[in-house]
């Protein structure tokens, strides 16, 4: 299926931490043909994850409208999300969400086999999408077999099982070297190029950001400019390896604050909350110790 227009008219997120209120979107406003691919930038906490969240039917607005082709999303009941995001959108994370025990195919079949496709169906689909990701000779390789990059073409793949018409990438790249980074970047170009998918790409990388069409810079919950490929090189100042490290720790203690505050209101379960906080630590221990064989304390 084809891209989708996206259309987001005065978007308001509010998050209430005990009696602290952070107000994440401030009456955002933006636009994405049919097709496009939009790289979204800006530094850390300026609302770029609660955007796509919304947008990707996985949060809801406080105020304001979000329309993906002719759905009004902000407008869908919990049940009608559900369908959405089997449907409409492709969700791509930083943090990759294979199962360990499944192989490469076998992660890529699952959006189908929770849209109830047939099995011939399926098998005919995961041979298409592994092609089109390059990874037909790791079919049967489980994530730990797999580098960072082809685990995170394998998330591609899954993302675009039941040809979805939207695609939303959250720091794709964030946990990859250049070398993979550049590789993924180059599929993600290549499935909006070739098989005209939307494609809204959050990134604290500039070289990632110039891959897009355009480039939209957010600050403080509200888009602030629009930058073309080659402008966001002066605009947009190179982070060093070191700030970067720095920025996704930051990051992901907000998200351990946010998880423990769910835990305590009771959002997620006991299960969810040990899991969710055992894959950040991981990801945290991991940050902390590439800093540390740089010869930076932390």
């Amino acid at each position: 299926m084809k891209g989708l227009d996206i259309k987001i008219r005065d978007l308001v997120k509010v998050y209430r931490l005990g009696k602290i209120e952070v107000q994440a979107l401030r009456g955002l406003s933006m636009e994405v043909k049919a097709g496009e691919l939009i790289s979204i930038i800006g530094p850390s906490g300026s609302g770029k994850t609660t955007l796509l969240n919304i947008v990707g039917g996985l949060d809801q607005a406080t105020a304001g409208k979000v329309q993906v082709g002719e759905t009004e999303v902000t407008a869908l009941l919990t049940p009608q999300l559900v369908d959405y995001r089997r449907k409409i959108v492709g969700h791509i994370f930083q943090t990759l969400n294979l199962i360990p025990t499944l192989t490469a195919a076998e992660n890529i079949e699952l959006p189908m086999i929770a849209l109830g496709v047939p099995r011939s169906k399926r098998a005919e689909r995961i041979r298409e999408l592994l092609e089109i990701v390059g990874l037909t000779d790791r079919a049967h390789h489980k994530p730990e077999e797999l580098s960072g990059g082809e685990q995170q073409r394998v998330a591609i793949a899954a993302a675009m099982a039941n040809d979805a018409p939207v695609l939303l990438a959250d720091e794709p790249t964030g946990e990859l070297d250049t070398v993979n980074a550049k590789i993924v970047v180059d599929y993600l170009v290549k499935v909006n190029r070739e098989l005209g998918k939307t494609i809204i790409m959050v990134t604290h990388d500039p070289s990632v950001a110039r891959a897009a069409n355009r480039i939209l810079r957010i600050e403080d919950g509200v888009i602030k400019m629009a930058l073309t490929p080659s402008e966001v090189i002066v605009e947009e100042k190179a982070v060093s390896y070191i700030d970067q490290l720095r920025a996704r720790i930051k990051e992901i203690n907000a998200q351990l604050h946010q998880l423990d505050e769910d835990f305590k209101a009771g959002k997620v379960t006991g299960d969810e909350y040990v899991q969710k906080r055992q894959s950040l630590k991981q990801i945290m221990d991991s940050l902390k110790e590439e800093l540390h064989r740089m010869g930076v304390v932390t």
